[in-house]
């Protein structure tokens, strides 16, 4: 009877991680079938198969361009994250100060406050600076998006450190330098691998930051998405959406490859 039972709950709960799994892919296949459609219009299913789409967005000079910007922004607001992130992480893990509850809350508070109300107030602040170019307004606001995660995952990586190897460093003569890039950074190296490839990720398709500080200019993929979808639905969207998702899963095989998927997810709130 137990075994049954065993049986049964081993069944169950594949049939159910199947189902689930089959609800969140299922919109990624459509899109990916439907940007093979070789109709002007888009259809599901395609009534042929095409890669015209393709080659069309691959020599459209627009796409190309947000898509640079896009990984420029992505680039840069992921080594500003970690710049800012990995000091921030170490006064906050190890720091004790006034305050620092506090600041934790401030510097976490991106993580759950509303990305289009950050924007619309971040746009307010450069504006009332006299900061007019888009890209750098961007990269500002990408990378506010973006540190909380890495301060996030090294905070949790260096609540594992081995406090021991640091102190005999330092015995041995090492400067606070030397014994963080040698003793401390090997240790926290999955934490900051994680927190950059999720601020990278979450860099690269952000759209509500894009819509408060990007211009007609400079605008990264997501608001060229959007654009383009208010005035023509054609295959090219679904192929250029084909693109961003291949980047995305591309992003989290590397998250796999560096420190483990499950470990990775086990570093972020």
């Amino acid at each position: 009877m137990s075994l049954n039972l065993d049986r049964f709950r081993q069944w169950f709960l594949a049939v159910f991680v199947g189902g689930v799994l089959i609800f969140v892919m299922a919109p990624l296949f459509v899109t990916l079938a439907m940007s093979f459609s070789d109709s002007y219009f888009v259809a599901f299913p395609p009534q042929g198969l095409t890669i015209r789409w393709y080659q069309q967005i691959l020599t459209d000079r627009y796409f190309l361009s947000a898509l640079a910007l896009s990984g420029y922004l992505a680039f840069g607001s992921t080594i500003c994250a970690l710049l800012i992130g990995i000091p921030a992480a170490m006064a906050l893990a190890r720091g004790r100060f006034p305050g620092r509850t506090i600041l934790q809350g401030i510097i976490l508070s991106p993580l759950i406050f509303p990305e289009l109300v950050a924007g619309l107030a971040l746009m307010q602040v450069l504006s009332a600076a006299g900061m007019v170019d888009a890209r750098l307004n961007l990269l500002i606001g990408y990378t506010l998006v973006a540190a909380p995660y890495v301060v996030r995952a090294v905070t949790t990586s260096l609540l594992l450190v081995d406090a021991n190897l640091e102190d005999a460093a330092r015995t041995l003569g090492a400067n606070r330098f030397v014994t963080f890039w040698k003793v401390t950074l090997p240790q926290i190296a999955p934490g900051v691998a994680a927190g950059a490839v999720f601020a990278f990720m979450i860099s690269f398709d952000n759209l509500p930051m894009a819509l408060w500080l990007a211009d007609s200019r400079y605008s990264p993929v997501p608001l060229m998405l959007m654009r383009q979808l208010n005035s023509v639905f054609d295959p090219s969207i679904p192929a250029m959406s084909t693109v961003i998702i291949i980047l995305a899963l591309s992003g989290a095989l590397v998250v796999e490859r560096l420190v483990g998927m499950r470990r990775a997810a086990s570093l972020q709130p």
